[in-house]
């Protein structure tokens, strides 16, 4: 029997590959093209912030636009001392009591949820269904719909009842959905292993599932606290007297024409960040406490 032999050319160098991968360490143009535009694109998205925070440590003299005119602390005191401003403390006391609760809610309910939806049950299809479908309606819309069905029963809209209830309507689907996604990463075989070994059922979520998904569940917190923090359009119709700090900020922007507007927006980037670092941080932990954990077992 002959065996037929195919020569493989030692280097096949195509046209196109110049442009993927040149040699002698140079890199191609297209490099430089696409490095061009995503330099345009961050000053885009980051530039106008950036101003809005340097113009806000301005002193009295300060404007809306450069050049600056002193250097102060002046206007992220005026938000605070200033009644002219509008009621900034007390919306944001609001909005960071309410982004807690909401936070709280979405965690508790996202996790059961991901407990319940392990096994299929009759009509699962249409409470995953139901439970995601208000992320297809307009914000404004469902705060609108919120605010009615408020009226219709006779009860006063408020930051903690129907602004709740309309955050939760956005916030929730997100932490079912990120839930549903850790819960698909979780081994079975520990939750077997505990009840081999004797443990209850609450045990095993307490001691075993739970510090499994702590940071799958923390991740589902940093989604519930920012995007309540953040909210505008589900809370326009639904807040009732008295302001979140999304809708305080739309109001300035009405009748206030000083840089405590550009503070303002300095002091909630800061408190966002704050909030970022440490549900990141919190994972962080996490990670390095389990894999310690695992190395001295």
């Amino acid at each position: 029997m002959s065996t037929a032999v195919v020569e493989v050319p030692e280097t096949i160098e195509p046209a196109a590959s110049k442009a993927i991968a040149p040699s002698r360490g140079q890199r191609p143009w297209t490099f430089y093209v696409l490095a061009g535009l995503f330099t345009l694109y961050v000053l885009a998205l980051y530039g106008p912030m950036i101003c809005i925070y340097i113009l806000s440590f301005q002193d009295i003299r300060g404007g809306l636009v450069f050049p600056m005119k002193g250097h102060s602390l002046h206007w992220f005191v005026d938000l605070v001392t200033q009644a002219r401003t509008g009621d900034v403390k007390g919306s944001f006391d609001r909005s960071i009591k309410l982004a807690l609760i909401v936070t709280v809610i979405t965690v508790v309910v996202s996790f059961l949820a991901g407990l319940g939806f392990r096994r299929r049950f009759a009509g699962d299809s249409a409470v995953f269904t139901m439970m995601i479908g208000s992320l297809v309606a307009p914000g404004l819309v469902l705060g609108l719909g919120t605010g009615l069905l408020f009226q219709a029963l006779g009860l006063n809209a408020a930051w903690y009842t129907s602004a709740l209830g309309a955050q939760l309507s956005w916030t929730l689907p997100f932490g079912v959905l990120v839930t549903f996604a850790v819960m698909s990463r979780f081994n079975h075989a520990w939750e077997e292993a505990a009840y081999d070994l004797g443990a209850s059922r609450w045990q095993t979520i307490r001691l075993v599932m739970i510090p499994v998904l702590a940071p799958g569940l923390v991740a589902v917190a940093l989604f519930g606290f920012t995007l309540s923090y953040d909210e505008f359009a589900r809370s326009l119709q639904t807040a009732g007297s008295l302001n979140t700090l999304p809708l305080e900020i739309w109001s300035m922007t009405l009748n206030v024409t000083s840089p405590s507007l550009y503070a303002l927006g300095t002091v909630t980037t800061i408190v966002s960040f704050i909030v970022i670092g440490v549900g990141l941080g919190t994972i962080v932990l996490i990670q390095r406490r389990r894999g310690g954990g695992a190395a001295h077992g």
